[in-house]
Order: structure tokens, then C-alpha cells, then sequence
């Protein structure tokens, strides 16, 4: 049987934790619309669900920290609005800083983030190793920390907004590829499926990694490339504590955070390149296995039980892609959030929504616009993808 609807209001393209929270928003806000959203796999099976799942306001620019604390707020109350537990753990983020030029930075944006109302602060690194006890602190310098950050379960948050959106009224279509579209003079009038054919007239692309594809269906270009990272879990690890925070090795990009009884450790592979590679291999583990031994050793002979890699969304400057096309008005995007997009989701989708409805966004994402890099000059932030 066909599930497919012959027309909707709005076609949200990807059932990531953005496209839900669109769908969501959309609906809350009026509940008449038709919102159709398509996933070419189970919803959430892009990027969201093989996120870290850290959640955090500690960003260096301004929007970002507004998106941040809005989504925090969110993921606090998401169990009592939405009636999901998404295991949410503010255990706190603690960023390791081991160059003094990094140090320098991390104080500008803990400035910055301070008048914006994060509770975050620069420590000694006795008192980095206190907050997290498997860390060595040979070479460091100092780290940043914030208590109210954390992480949770990105599946769980998904369930939440899937549920949420589906008794708002949207159809949610999994399993179901988006094939192109139809354009005529910058007017979008349908939206092409491998199940059929769907007129509408607005389209929100929230297809993570897969984005600058489907954007150039439309005659888009969104400059969003896929880079594959790749995660591990561990076994018990001893001298592990329950408020172990998520804990990163700034210079590396190691990380680890509480997984079960064991950890969820990561590292960025800077041998990558882009593409749409998932299937797990070694060769980031010496890299990985170098900045354990430096930075936590205490992890050196833990074991590893499993694992899994995903996609991010990368843009050249490391920030998410978030406004409606100038050639096509009837497309909207949110994408290239960098390994941000699981964090940010929540706001996001709100941002998204009121865009689709023409209204003025409760954050002011213009410097997201992807007009950006039609100018020479560099961008303002450039934020390092982490988690």
C-alpha cells in the first residue's frame, strides 16, 4: 500500500532530529498544515543516531550559543513534554587545553559565553583531573568546563519527536527515497519519490551529509560535504565514576563520555576524506590509541566491545547552513552543522519552522545564511568539529 499522499503544505526532506523538530514546530504552530516528512531509511538512521549524543551550550560565537540554550531548555523538559526519557546526564563538558593559543581562545568565548548567561569557567588542570580522575594532566594547561552540559540518547529523542509530530498530524514516510524534484522559474512545484510524485510548493532540505545533493535538485548549491567519524564502547573501566563529564582532549579531538559500564570513546581521523563511507576500519585507532596513552591512559587496556561510524555534515567553515534559497524562496535548508546537528536540533527546527512560515526566527541565524561564502572575506568563526 501506498503511504504516500498526493500533495502536501510543506516536504521536509530527512528524518534526523532537525527534520522531526521542523515537523514538530511546524504543527504546533498550525495545526492545519499538511507536513509531509521523507526519510530514504528508519528515521533518525542518517547522522542523528550515530551521534555522540553530547548536548552543550560552550560555543564561540554568539548564534551558536543562542541555538545551544535554547536546546538545552529543550532536552532538560523533553521527558515531561514529550514523554520520552532521553537518559540525560549533565555531568558537564571539560575541554582539555594544552596550547596556550587554545587557552586564549577558550577564554574569549567563556567571556562571551558568560554574557550570554552559560554558567561555563576556565580551571587549573588539578581541578580538570578532579572533575574527570582518568585524565592525565602531563602538558596541560588549563580546560574549560561547564556544568549544565552533558549528553543523552539521540534515538530516544527522535522517538520523542516522532511521536510528537505524528499526533500533530504529519505524515512520516521512512524507507522512502527523495529522487529529485520539479522547478519551473525558481517555483517549486512537486517533490519526486522512487513511490511517486508529491506537489507542494515548500520543501524544507534537512538531509544531513546528503544535503548538497538534494539542494542541487532544486538548483541549490549548498557547499556540505560528508566525512565519515568513527566511535567505539568499551568494557568497565576501572576508577570510573557515574559523573564522569564528557571529557575532550582539545588538541586531538579524543574524547570520551559514559556508556553503560564502560565508555563511548572518539577521535577525529585527520587521514579522512570526504565521502560516504560507513563501514568501520583500524586504521584511526593508532592515532586514537597515541592520544589515550597521552592524555587518559588509564584507558590504554580497556576493552573494546564495539562500535559504529557515521556521517557529518561538513561546511568549509564548520558551521551549520540555516536560511531559505534566494533563487528558490519555496526551499528552505538546515544542514552542515559539522557535528553539531544532534545538539542543536531542537532550535533548529523551531528557527526552521518559522522560516517556512515567513515570520521572524526567535534567534537571528542570517550569518548562517549560505550567502556567506559568496564574499572573499574569511568567516567570522570557524568552530572545530568535536562533538
Amino acid at each position: 500500500m501506498n503511504d504516500l499522499p498526493d500533495h502536501a503544505d510543506v516536504v521536509v526532506i530527512g528524518g534526523g532530529v532537525i527534520g522531526l523538530s521542523t515537523a514538530d514546530w511546524l504543527l504546533a504552530q498550525d495545526e492545519d498544515l499538511s507536513v509531509l516528512l521523507l526519510d530514504r531509511g528508519p528515521l533518525g538512521a542518517g547522522s542523528t543516531c550515530k551521534a555522540a549524543g553530547g548536548v552543550r551550550e560552550q560555543f564561540s560565537d554568539a548564534v551558536n550559543i543562542a541555538l545551544a540554550q535554547r536546546s538545552m531548555t529543550v532536552f532538560e523538559g523533553f521527558e515531561e513534554q514529550f514523554g520520552v526519557d532521553i537518559d540525560l546526564h549533565q555531568v558537564g563538558y571539560l575541554f582539555l587545553l594544552d596550547d596556550p593559543d587554545d587557552v586564549a581562545d577558550f577564554e574569549r568565548a567563556v567571556a562571551l559565553q558568560n554574557s550570554l548567561g552559560v554558567a561555563s569557567r576556565m580551571v587549573e588542570p588539578a581541578e580538570a583531573q578532579r572533575l574527570s580522575p582518568l585524565i592525565s594532566t602531563d602538558g596541560l594547561l588549563a580546560a574549560a568546563w561547564s556544568p549544565r552540559d552533558g549528553h543523552c540518547t539521540p534515538e530516544a529523542v527522535v522517538q520523542g519527536y516522532a511521536a510528537s509530530a505524528r499526533r500533530r498530524g504529519a505524515r512520516l514516510v521512512s524507507g522512502c527515497a527523495v529522487t529529485g524534484a520539479e522547478v519551473e522559474d525558481g517555483q517549486i512545484r512537486a517533490v519526486l519519490t522512487e513511490r511517486g510524485r508529491v506537489v507542494t510548493e515548500r520543501v524544507v532540505c534537512a538531509a544531513g551529509a546528503w544535503s548538497g545533493q538534494v539542494a542541487a535538485w532544486f538548483g541549490v548549491d549548498l557547499p556540505v560535504e560528508p566525512l565519515r567519524r568513527q566511535i567505539l564502547t568499551t568494557g568497565p573501566v576501572p576508577g570510573r565514576r557515574d559523573d564522569t563529564p564528557m571529557t575532550i582532549d582539545f588538541s586531538s579531538s579524543f574524547y570520551f563520555h559514559n556508556e553503560g559500564e564502560g565508555l563511548l570513546v572518539g577521535m577525529s581521523d585527520r587521514e579522512e576524506t570526504p565521502g560516504f563511507r560507513l563501514a568501520r576500519d583500524d586504521r584511526w585507532l593508532t592515532g586514537l590509541s597515541a592520544a589515550v596513552q597521552r592524555r587518559a591512559p588509564a584507558l590504554a587496556d580497556v576493552e573494546v566491545r564495539s562500535g559504529w561510524a557515521g556521517l557529518y555534515e561538513m561546511t568549509p567553515d564548520h558551521n551549520g547552513l540555516i536560511g531559505v534559497a534566494a533563487g528558490v524562496p519555496g526551499l528552505a535548508y538546515a544542514t552542515g552543522f559539522s557535528g553539531h546537528g544532534f545538539l542543536l536540533g531542537p532550535a533548529v527546527g523551531e528557527v526552521v519552522a518559522a522560516l517556512v512560515r515567513g515570520e521572524q526566527p526567535p534567534v537571528d541565524v542570517s550569518a548562517l545564511d549560505v550567502s556567506r561564502f559568496d564574499t572573499d572575506a574569511p568567516p567570522p568563526v570557524r568552530e572545530k568539529h568535536i562533538v
